[in-house]
């Protein structure tokens, strides 16, 4: 049998820290009574501040409420909107051919953005090609964790910016389907971008860091997509005490 590939991170200091604090938080989050009868009501207000806090880290002005109201027209936005209304059906994709979910996410963000013969097509060169293949690998081999795959996944595709001009946005709906198949929040309840929009000042550097391929810089940026998703779960505990309240 083939090794685990991502097993040598599981070992590094703060990986199975922030693991566990991520599952704590989650695992409060699916204790709430309103989930019982209004989980596909949490769900959906989940994808859609989730669309509206990828947008505006991908650069969209527009506020959570003109979102609501329906009267923004920037691409970017109504792009992520197209990513966030799709991601149920692509999680029974995902799981077996993770390139096509990635052409479609890319095909939905980017429309209005790009050229239609470029919609669905990672960004061109050898290299591009051939680590977005070593990624759909690894994910095919590895059980590690779901909040580990879900930030390399995302670190991968943005370091190499694979899908401009909303590698972004297609980098973070691929982080939520990693959640949704890998068991850790299979609902789609957590607002992980949110939490990405509360900790925007630390993922450029943190990035950067982690395309230098250092332990420590792999490990940090961990850190930071398992806070993302602590942050996450209480964002949408405070949706649930909304509907609860009524």
């Amino acid at each position: 049998m083939l090794a685990d590939p991502l097993f040598p991170l599981l070992e590094l200091p703060g990986v199975a820290e922030a693991v566990a604090t991520s599952r704590q938080a989650v695992d409060g989050l699916l204790g709430h009574r309103v989930l019982r009868r209004r989980s596909t009501d949490v769900s959906a207000e989940s994808l859609l501040r989730g669309a509206w806090a990828s947008a505006t880290l991908a650069g969209s002005a527009a506020t959570l409420a003109e979102v609501r109201a329906g009267s923004v027209d920037d691409p970017v936005l109504q792009g992520a909107l197209r990513v966030s209304a799709a991601l149920a059906g692509l999680a029974g994709t995902w799981p077996n051919a993770h390139r096509q979910a990635l052409a479609r996410l890319h095909a939905l963000a980017a429309r209005g953005l790009v050229a239609e013969s470029e919609l669905g097509r990672p960004r061109p060169g050898r290299e591009v090609a051939h680590r977005l293949d070593m990624l759909a690998e690894v994910l095919d081999r590895t059980s590690a964790p779901a909040v580990v795959i879900a930030a390399l996944v995302q670190a991968e595709l943005l370091s190499l910016d694979a899908f401009p001009p909303s590698s972004g946005v297609v980098a973070r709906a691929a982080g939520r389907l990693v959640l949704i198949d890998r068991g850790l929040d299979p609902k789609s309840l957590v607002v992980p971008e949110i939490g990405l929009l509360e900790l925007r000042e630390d993922l450029g550097p943190a990035l950067a860091d982690y395309a230098g391929g250092a332990p420590e810089a792999v490990v940090n940026w961990i850190r930071i997509s398992a806070q993302a998703v602590v942050l996450g779960a209480r964002e949408s505990l405070a949706i649930c005490e909304a509907l609860q309240r009524g």
